[in-house]
């Protein structure tokens, strides 16, 4: 049996991270897993930021709020959905994609979580395991499921790479150009047909 894991933001929806580096107009929030490969190194900086700034997670969500899933993200999503198990697999954190995954009609999301203080500042976060992503798919395949994976940052390469079949989805150039043997693309249909051949 198979189970389709994707990545959330940059496949399915925008990076929340860019949204609100836009709307708060702080620049060096746009920086992304897609730029930095060191997840923690990444999120002690944001968190840094924010507190130099005053930011707490009402103000990201927000934004959140104003965000809706990538064009045809969602049609994506039911039509694999008809033909196999489907697990967003996540480095964000619970309080930003519930409101997400509203948007999506509920799909299984596996994630982390944010440690939030008094006066709603960020204060820390949890990781719901190590390398979760590379985890949750050695996980699956421990208990007798086949794994096909596709994201478009460094941390899903460990993922796609475990996986019987995996896929770069609107990637950077420099992801791709490192990583010329998994195939790429850029539309949505073209990454079901390849869910759809794996499968």
């Amino acid at each position: 049996m198979n189970v389709c894991c994707l990545d959330m933001e940059g496949v399915l929806v925008p990076e929340i991270w860019i949204a609100f580096s836009e709307a708060s107009g702080i620049p060096e929030l746009r920086r992304t897993t897609r730029d930095e490969p060191d997840y923690n190194k990444l999120m002690k900086w944001r968190l840094g930021i924010l507190r130099e700034h005053g930011l707490g997670l009402r103000e990201i969500q927000d934004v959140i709020a104003t965000i809706d899933p990538l064009p045809g993200a969602k049609e994506f999503l039911d039509e694999l959905r008809k033909h196999s198990q489907v697990i967003i697999l996540s480095d964000t954190f619970e309080q930003f994609a519930t409101p997400l995954m509203a948007k999506l009609a509920w799909p299984t999301i596996f994630c982390n979580t944010l440690v939030v203080g008094e006066g709603g500042m960020v204060e820390d976060y949890r990781m719901r395991c190590p390398e979760s992503k590379l985890t949750t798919v050695r996980g699956l395949q421990s208990i007798g499921f086949e794994t096909i994976a596709t994201g478009d940052s460094f941390n899903d390469l460990a993922m796609i790479r475990a996986s019987k079949a995996g896929f770069l989805f609107r990637s950077t150039e420099q992801i791709i150009a490192d990583n010329p043997d998994l195939p790429a693309y850029e539309e949505f249909d073209d990454l079901l047909d390849a869910f759809m051949a794996a499968l």
